[in-house]
């Protein structure tokens, strides 16, 4: 497993903040039967990126941190389409949606890098 640097720490205080802010958004949704479905669905993806990410902090090797890390960047792209949905559906929370879409949108950029190092350098190791 790679080392964790500071960086990765401040990524899983964002991965937990961006939740966090995500769950808040469907606390705070009008229990219509559209917006039903989508707190269910969006809260299963987005509560998948928080734990997959402490996951992968805990991994004992390479392999499963790359897979950890997969598993979050497939959720937070469902939870950005999630988000998505809610501020078209919600056209009245659509200040707020913007910034959870950023941050998502910011986060998915962060944990691909994060998967595309590890894989470069699980090969450099392996030519060593």
């Amino acid at each position: 497993m790679p080392p964790i640097s500071n960086k990765q720490i401040d990524t899983h205080e964002r991965i937990y903040n961006f939740v966090l802010r995500v769950l808040k958004l469907l606390a705070s949704l009008p229990k219509t039967s559209i917006n039903l479905i989508i707190i269910d669905q969006c809260g299963r993806s987005v509560s998948s990126v928080g734990a997959n990410d402490q996951e992968a902090d805990a991994c004992e090797s390479r392999r499963d941190f790359i897979a950890k890390y997969s598993i979050v960047k497939k959720e937070v792209k469902e939870t950005n389409y999630w988000i998505r949905l809610t501020g078209d559906i919600n056209p009245e929370l659509k200040d707020r949606i913007i910034s959870l879409q950023h941050e998502g949108k910011e986060i998915l950029l962060i944990v691909s890098s994060i998967i595309k190092k590890s894989k470069i350098n699980k090969t450099e190791k392996e030519d060593l």
